[in-house]
């Protein structure tokens, strides 16, 4: 598969030409990257206004993930977020409301497009017992029992999914039972752009969703902030012709072109016999949670690059990170109950042995995973008067009562323990300590 965007810039940095341009390097090298960091120079395209190589290149990344259309964010799937709400309600069909039904884990990003947006959040909240803020599974039956209690359907429904413990939502019983009530299914997959290549495909779009964006950067070889904003078959034409629009009307003006590279290269590493390799990895990494239960590790189901370890008794996923951290190895999660390792093809084998070695054998046994409660304060305020409302920041304990600020979450993706506009009670005052959140944002 051809890389365009690669191509011009190898063309350009070896040219020889004066760059009387930005960026103020001048494509010397004083990180070693500067040569391929240009602007819109002549022949370089533009991001949002693509016609030439970025075009072609995303046209590639279309083929491959066999969407309708995919276009590049250089501002991860936070960008991607906020466009995919905008293109939802400025493309709704009539007769539906602009509302946004949503699983209650959601990052930050889309709090923010809340406010931004200003529209009206249904939140869905877990089914069964919730353990862990990282994770939200909706089903379809409480999906549906939703749609039927309102009064128009909603603008979109909103997912995460893979979430940060590597839950996987039934997007297609979720996407079916959108359709029927006349709504698209929308979802934050950002942590599973490799999805597409397993065998059977399990992404998002795949499996019915409507709109998804990836963070490429998070499971592929792609510098940090290149993500996908993919828009599916079944999408509204309007939404395809118009990404671009929604996708500039958030991001910089001034992208990075080492990040577009990266996903302009990463089409060709994808094209090239990726599918073999994440097949090979995958199966390597079940038998590394083999390994783990054997020593007698609780290895929670999770989507297939990532290994989710549940905390030992008088030993926290936080102090499993510590000794993980003193041997040489680094999480990407951990909180009192979980450590979250995040995998690709490019982990070594040998660096996966030497983790269970430095595990070794669980001798203190597991301890029971306690049933946290869910706060679910009362929205007094509208998301969007409470962000843009002075705020101040107060111990943790003292906010009994007060009206959040800024939305609080114990990581992103997450259930927020309190989001914009709620009353904070005491429930939330409990999570506060449990996941060790000293300060609070809220309204003056």
């Amino acid at each position: 598969m051809d890389t365009p965007i690669c191509d011009f810039l190898e063309h350009y940095q070896s040219s020889g030409i004066s760059r009387f341009h930005m960026p103020g390097h001048k494509g010397n090298a004083f990180l070693g990257c500067e040569p391929w960091d240009i602007t819109e120079v002549s022949g370089a395209d533009s991001l949002y206004e693509a016609e030439g190589i970025i075009a072609r290149s995303e046209e590639n990344a279309t083929k491959l993930f066999g969407s309708g259309r995919t276009v590049y964010s250089t501002e991860g799937s936070s960008q991607c977020i906020r466009a995919m709400l905008y293109l939802a309600l400025t493309h709704r069909p009539e007769g539906t409301a602009p509302v946004i039904v949503s699983a209650r884990n959601v990052h930050k990003a889309f709090v923010y497009a809340a406010a931004l947006l200003d529209f009206e959040v249904v939140w869905l909240w877990p089914d069964g017992e919730n353990r862990s803020l990282c994770g939200c599974p909706i089903c379809a039956e409480s999906l549906e029992n939703t749609l039927h209690s309102l009064p128009n359907p909603p603008a979109a429904v909103y997912l995460t999914s893979p979430d940060y413990l590597g839950g996987i939502a039934d997007i297609a019983a979720l996407s079916e039972v959108c359709h029927r009530y006349g709504t698209i299914l929308v979802v934050d997959n950002a942590h599973g752009a490799y999805l597409h290549f397993l065998n059977p495909a399990q992404h998002p779009l795949d499996l019915g969703a409507d709109l998804c964006c990836d963070s490429a950067h998070k499971t592929l070889p792609v510098l940090t902030g290149g993500a996908y904003l993919h828009l599916s078959h079944r999408a509204p034409e309007a939404m395809r012709r118009n990404a671009k629009t929604a996708m500039a009307l958030f991001g910089s003006t001034s992208p990075s072109y080492l990040t577009m590279a990266s996903l302009d290269r990463c089409n060709r590493y994808l094209a090239n016999g990726y599918q073999n390799r994440l097949t090979k990895t995958v199966s390597f990494i079940q038998s590394i949670r083999r390994d783990l239960m054997e020593n007698g590790w609780m290895v929670a189901p999770s989507d297939p690059l990532r290994i989710t370890i549940c905390a030992a008794k008088n030993q926290t996923g936080i102090d499993l990170a510590n000794i993980l951290r003193q041997n040489g190895m680094e999480c990407e999660y951990a909180d009192p109950e979980f450590l979250v390792l995040m995998l690709t093809p490019e982990n070594q084998e040998e660096s996966l042995h030497h983790l269970v070695s430095v595990l070794g054998k669980n001798m203190a046994g597991l301890q029971s995973a306690p049933i946290l409660p869910l706060a679910k304060g009362k929205q007094v305020v509208p998301i969007r008067k409470a962000l843009f409302s002075p705020h101040e920041v107060i111990p943790a304990k003292d906010a009994l009562g007060r009206i959040c600020g800024a939305p609080t979450v114990a990581c992103p993706p997450a259930i927020p323990i309190a989001v914009s506009g709620e009353r904070i009670e005491s429930t939330a005052i409990e999570l506060f300590a449990h996941y060790g959140i000293d300060t609070v944002d809220v309204l003056k």
